[in-house]
């Protein structure tokens, strides 16, 4: 594999343009927040999976940021030469963050699989952009050894993981597969474009 020439962009011109996913696990309940974190400082831009949908709040949702559901991905296309969606986001965005990552979406990614619009952003998606993930499942999950073999793969694509952590159940046990704070992923991502536009000189991403 050829190595990965960063990405160019002139951060003096513009905010960071970052495409927010969420895919189905109960964590997306936190997606409106996440949202909210990165509306300030960047242009965002959302997609949630159908198994999302009924954890997110609608309600909360920053007026600012653009929501895309599967039902967008061919509502928009009318004829040929019209732009396909998830085209058009994997153009767009800087940067993209899918938090929380399910099992099933991460297996979807790791096998190439592409039946819904984020899987279909990732599939077309330019890999010289930085791609953040941070997952989200039951800790027996995390540890499936499946889970290790998806992650190996996304690594190999040079996606960048965001551990989950170990959270208290109510049972007083412990337990590793839940998806990071908000602030933490924001500021993970706010301080890795900070970090290259530094190092580059004119925002090397």
């Amino acid at each position: 594999m050829e190595p990965i020439t960063p990405v160019q962009v002139n951060y003096a011109s513009r905010k960071p343009r970052i495409l927010l996913a969420a895919s189905g696990s109960v964590a997306a309940i936190k997606f409106s927040n996440l949202c909210q974190c990165f509306s300030e400082w960047a242009e965002i831009k959302a997609v949630a999976t159908k198994a999302s949908l009924p954890f997110i709040d609608a309600g909360s949702f920053p007026r600012n940021v653009d929501l895309y559901t599967d039902d967008d991905e061919w509502s928009v296309w009318k004829k040929v030469g019209d732009g396909v969606l998830h085209i058009e986001l994997r153009r767009w965005a800087d940067i993209m963050v899918i938090a929380p990552l399910s099992a099933n979406t991460l297996g979807k990614i790791a096998g190439g699989l592409c039946d819904n619009l984020l899987t279909c952003i990732v599939r077309a998606w330019d890999y010289k952009k930085p791609f953040f993930v941070a997952p989200a499942m039951n800790s027996f999950m995390w540890y499936n050894p499946f889970t290790e073999r998806h992650l190996m793969t996304i690594d190999e694509l040079g996606i960048s993981l965001i551990p989950p952590v170990s959270k208290r159940l109510p049972s007083g046990d412990y337990v590793n597969g839940a998806m990071e704070e908000p602030s933490f992923i924001f500021s993970t991502v706010r301080l890795f474009v900070k970090s290259r536009s530094q190092s580059g000189g004119s925002g090397t991403i």
